[in-house]
């Protein structure tokens, strides 16, 4: 393997998809929920978990999905009214018409193509995971996939980022994070990463380009000149 190579890792929600926040207030909308109910009642099951994070007990998972939300139904009924809620998973209410992110697809499929390994690095739920990939075709898109409730560890976490370049075959130094999340961001560049926070596509498009760039590899295909290319032929 060419030490230029670079291993670039996408996250899946908020970058493969619309932001998250968006996602949320569909999926409050369809339940008629308030969103500021429903955050404060995630906020009181995670602590019980012993973290901020709301993903971090059902991806690791610490807990099984039907019985966190049967613990976040009870606070809803208990501290905001909110009664008849008999969720027993998010899966098809959070992914049910969302939106694959196709120019972010593409852009990782001309990535792979100047020679940089590509996979997907997310914190997943483990009774969603059919559910995303129905979204994009994961053969067809990345080298490999590590998800939290596969591998034990979680973004941000040290570990993740450990396994995840071990899995790519490169030092930390040639891996890249793709993220809407600040913090996993920061876990990524204390791991020895470069991170491009994930606020819109063209933006994170044009700065993989520059590290792809930098790293010696060939040019995007659509940006080769055409007599120069006529010339391969």
């Amino acid at each position: 393997m060419s030490p230029e190579r670079l291993a670039v890792w996408t996250d899946f929600g908020g970058v493969l998809t619309p932001p998250i926040s968006h996602t949320m207030g569909t999926f409050c909308a369809a339940q008629g929920i308030e969103p500021a109910a429903l955050r404060q009642a995630l906020a009181k099951v995670t602590a019980r978990y012993g973290t901020a994070d709301i993903m971090e007990p059902i991806d690791t998972p610490l807990v099984g999905e039907e019985e966190w939300l049967g613990q976040v139904s009870e606070v809803l009924a208990a501290d905001h009214g909110v009664r008849g809620l008999r969720l027993t998973t998010l899966a098809d209410a959070w992914f049910d018409g969302r939106e694959t992110n196709l120019a972010w697809v593409s852009a990782l499929r001309l990535t792979r193509a100047r020679g940089a390994f590509v996979g997907m690095l997310s914190n997943m739920v483990p009774t969603w995971d059919a559910h995303w990939r129905r979204m994009v075709d994961p053969d067809e898109l990345f080298d490999d996939v590590l998800l939290s409730f596969e591998a034990g560890h979680r973004k941000p976490s040290p570990g993740m980022f450990a396994l995840a370049a071990e899995r790519a075959g490169v030092p930390a130094g040639r891996c890249v994070l793709v993220d809407d999340l600040a913090h996993n961001c920061a876990g990524a560049e204390a791991a020895g990463w470069t991170a491009i926070h994930f606020t819109g596509t063209a933006d994170a498009v044009e700065r993989l380009d520059a590290l792809l760039t930098a790293a010696g590899g060939p040019p995007a295909p659509e940006a080769v000149p055409a007599t120069q290319a006529a010339e391969g032929n």
